[in-house]
């Protein structure tokens, strides 16, 4: 093995001589019989990169031909790594790296034959290196390494690290201590080291001085333990001690001696120097023993003793030395200091003695207490007649002592039987001054003050009350008389005498309220001293009643008002606040009022007001005029602007509310002519006057020159009778002369003016062929050269008929009848024609 070193420089040097990669793994690695060998590698190229492994072989013991140039050796591993194929896990020798810059190897189990040297051959294309390490077998696991620090003090915390150069992740192992701590274990596994670490935290106590410390490699799989690594701790600390005393109870009494040794049980270093303290107080003694002689019952207390080193100083556990001596004279102590009547008071027989008194006797006013044998002595419920002198014995073994003082109990109370007193005589009304006193029997200590409850008042801190005006609900008012407590008196009454307070006015039902509905009005107070009242009801001012309701079988809109409930005693009135009664109903009285009332001119404004009674008010609102046509209009008031004469008519409105609905009577609206209207119609009527006039003129001189031409023809008589017809004319026609065969006649009998009549003759043979040839309609063209026309008249009244058939035979005819034959036809019946009669006319 000690060629071993420079076989491996020697091989480094060749495989890295030439190379253009850096390789890191450990330098030596450790396995034992059935473990594993975890090889962590990583490799990287100074060219940069880009490069990658072709192929990895593991020799095992290899050496370098020269000539050849190629490593000889035991191939524990060939394989191309261009391939992405796994290496199989049942392969002991296993590639578990890549291409790229891992090349960890694991050897799972390592062999007895695989220890030695190790060489791991890559190649990169044309690149060839290798790279070796040293596996150490061993048969049996190595021991771990203890790291301890220099120095170890006592209550100092330290860390102690066992560490194994061995970790592989399919072979677990567990480092274990022998000292209780905190464990902490890590697995190393760089390229740098392998190992497995475990860290103990622990803070060393002075036992553990000259203690082994363990620290073992565990099998978990195997249960067994590997190895081990034993080391000495080596605590330094303070000493440890422990005192010794005589006689060992350390009770002695008054007079005797007492002996105390301090031994030094551990000291790490040795100490140099031993101190006594009593009650912590050093005392001048030195040396590890301390002599009492004839102590006193002052030497009774607690010892010590300290001894120090380098490290420092450390005091053992207390002795209590108990001196023993007879009580001394004892006296009374009272709780509490200040004692009020019926609190629980406490009297301690205060007296020193060692041991402590075992029996007392108990004195009250120099009378011994019966039953009274402890060192406390309790009043549960203090009153005046416990108050008194007290004083006690005590006794312990050593025999009896003395009584020093007594104790005086002064028992305490607020002042007794504390009043208020009216001193005004009653009955008290309300605004009335009001004087009030306040009185105790008996008080300790004595009054120094007075309180009142009464916030109304002025000076609350005197032993009398003045209540300026009392009010009518004046609160009980009592007095607190106080010293170094209060007490308070009863609570008097005033009693003070009011008018009824509250007055209010409640109504049934208490929605709203509709016309002809039944409606309860109840008058209701909160209070009234004296009791007895009266009430009474008023409306808008006016008293309505007596009596504490008001029913309404029947309510109406009259009966809207405002309301007041009235309640008195013999203090005085009081009156609700008004109510006010709103009865709910349709609309009623509906009637149109017209602005202006007198008529409007017309292209004036008049203004339609739909006046009404009606609650709630009218919601909606619709006229129509006389008609009955509706105007389709909605508002109260209805606005004409401008007026016109169409517009002159009557008018009536329709009111509506959520109750109902009422209409008006119509109401006439007058429109009179405005001043232009007046002036064309007095225009056109002048007009149409003077156009009479000038027909009447024409009508007159028409008429002279008719009775001119009648005056002018003369009477002609004709043998030959023709038939000829008369043709119904009314009043006032101007007489026809259009056709050409008619002659006008006068008729008498439709009014006293002249009426005219006209005798159409028939045409001849001649005059029908003529007409017939000029193929016309208008056959009453006739020459104006041929005058056929026979005129006649009736110069006296005629019977009622409109015309009268005339005949020569009748001589007594009242009429003169007179003609114009202008010419006769051949005596042919002319068409039908609207009334006519024909007649013979013979001359």
């Amino acid at each position: 093995m000690h060629l071993l070193g420079p076989s491996l420089l020697l091989l480094e040097y060749l495989a890295f001589s030439d190379s253009a990669w850096n390789f890191r793994h450990p330098k030596t690695l450790y396995a034992w019989d059935g473990a594993c060998v975890w090889i962590p590698c990583t490799y990287s190229s100074v060219k940069g990169g880009g490069h990658t492994l072709d192929n990895l072989t593991v020799y095992h013991n290899f050496t370098y031909d020269k000539k050849t140039k190629h490593y000889n050796g035991t191939i524990l591993y060939n394989k191309s790594l261009k391939t992405k194929e796994s290496t199989p896990s049942q392969e002991r020798v296993q590639f578990l790296g890549n291409n790229r810059n891992n090349c960890t190897l694991l050897i799972n189990p390592v062999k007895v034959n695989d220890s030695g040297l190790l060489g791991l051959r890559v190649t990169s294309g044309t690149d060839k290196w290798m790279a070796s390490l040293n596996l150490m077998y061993m048969f049996h696991a190595p021991q771990p390494h203890i790291e301890l620090h220099q120095e170890i003090r006592e209550d100092q915390e330290v860390t102690v690290t066992c560490s194994l150069n061995f970790a592989c992740r399919d072979y677990q192992v567990h480092l274990q201590w022998s000292l209780e701590g905190s464990v902490t274990t890590s697995t190393i596994l760089s390229p740098e080291r392998v190992a497995t670490q475990s860290h103990l935290s622990f803070q060393p106590k002075w036992t553990h001085d000259g203690k082994n410390l363990t620290c073992q490699l565990w099998d978990p799989m195997k249960q067994r333990i590997l190895s081990e690594k034993t080391v000495l701790l080596e605590v330094k600390h303070a000493p440890n001690l422990e005192i010794q005393v005589s006689p060992q109870e350390a009770i002695v009494t008054e007079g005797e001696s007492v002996t105390m040794r301090c031994q030094v049980i551990s000291s790490n270093p040795p100490h140099w120097s031993v101190s006594w303290f009593k009650d912590r107080t050093k005392l001048k003694e030195q040396g590890t023993t301390l002599v009492l002689p004839e102590v006193t019952r002052t030497m009774s207390g607690q010892y010590t003793c300290q001894v120090s080193n380098d490290v420092g100083s450390r005091q053992s556990d207390v002795v209590d030395l108990q001196v023993h001596y007879p009580p001394e004279p004892s006296w009374v102590q009272l709780s509490p200091s200040s004692i009020k009547e019926g609190v629980t008071v406490e009297l301690t027989c205060m007296s020193v003695a060692n041991p402590p008194p075992a029996n007392y006797t108990w004195y009250f006013n120099e009378q011994e207490i019966p039953g009274k044998n402890g060192r406390t002595f309790q009043i549960p419920q203090v009153l005046v007649k416990h108050a008194g002198r007290y004083s006690c014995l005590a006794e312990n073994s050593l025999g009896p002592g003395s009584v020093d003082r007594e104790a005086d109990l002064n028992v305490q109370y607020p002042p007794k039987g504390v009043t208020t007193v009216i001193q005004n005589p009653t009955p008290i009304r309300e605004g009335d001054s009001v004087t009030l006193s306040c009185t105790f029997n008996s008080s300790n200590p004595r009054v120094t003050r007075y309180n009142w409850n009464s916030p109304g008042s002025q000076d609350h801190t005197s032993q009398k009350l003045t209540i300026q005006k009392v009010t009518w609900d004046a609160q009980p008012v009592k007095c607190e008389a106080c010293n170094q407590w209060c007490s308070w008196s009863p609570s008097v009454n005033l009693n003070v005498l009011y008018a009824p307070r509250d007055v209010n006015i409640q109504i049934s039902p208490n929605t709203e309220i509709q016309s002809e509905k039944r409606v309860l009005l109840q008058c209701q107070y909160s209070s009234s001293r004296p009791a007895d009242v009266h009430f009474f009801w008023k409306k808008d001012g006016s008293l309505l009643k007596e009596g504490k309701t008001l029913t309404f079988g029947q309510i109406f809109p009259e009966d809207s008002g405002t309301y007041h409930c009235l309640v008195n005693n013999s203090i005085g009135q009081t009156s609700s606040k008004a109510y006010e009664l709103q009865v709910l109903y349709a609309p009623r009285r509906l009637r149109v009022s017209i602005s202006p009332k007198d008529g409007v001119v017309e292209g004036k404004t008049a203004v339609l007001t739909c006046e009404s009674d009606a609650n709630p008010p009218i919601s909606h609102y619709d006229w129509f005029d006389g008609k009955n046509q509706d105007l389709h209009y909605y508002g109260q008031m209805l606005r004409l602007e401008p007026v016109k004469l169409q517009h002159a008519g009557s008018y009536w409105c329709r009111g509506t509310n959520r109750l109902g609905q009422s209409q008006s009577p119509p109401t006439t609206l007058t429109v009179y002519y405005s001043a232009a209207t007046i002036s064309r119609r007095a225009a056109l009527g002048v007009g149409f006057c003077l156009a009479i006039f000038l027909l009447a003129i024409w009508g007159v001189k028409l008429q002279r020159s008719w009775k001119r031409i009648q005056r002018q023809q003369g009477l002609q008589e004709s043998s030959s009778g023709q038939s000829f017809f008369v043709r119904n004319l009314k009043a006032r026609r101007t007489p026809q002369a259009e056709r050409p065969a008619s002659l006008g006649c006068y008729n008498p009998v439709m009014e006293d003016a002249v009426s005219y009549a006209t005798l159409s003759f028939p045409l001849g043979e001649t005059d029908t062929r003529r007409l017939r040839d000029a193929g016309s309609s208008e056959m009453r063209e006739i020459p104006p050269s041929r005058d056929d026309r026979v005129t006649y008249a009736v110069v006296q009244n005629c019977q009622v008929a409109d015309y009268e058939n005339v005949t020569p035979e009748v001589l007594d005819d009242e009429g003169i009848h007179y003609s114009e034959l202008v010419h006769f036809g051949n005596g042919k019946r002319a068409l039908a024609q609207e009334g006519v009669e024909y007649v013979t006319l013979k001359h």
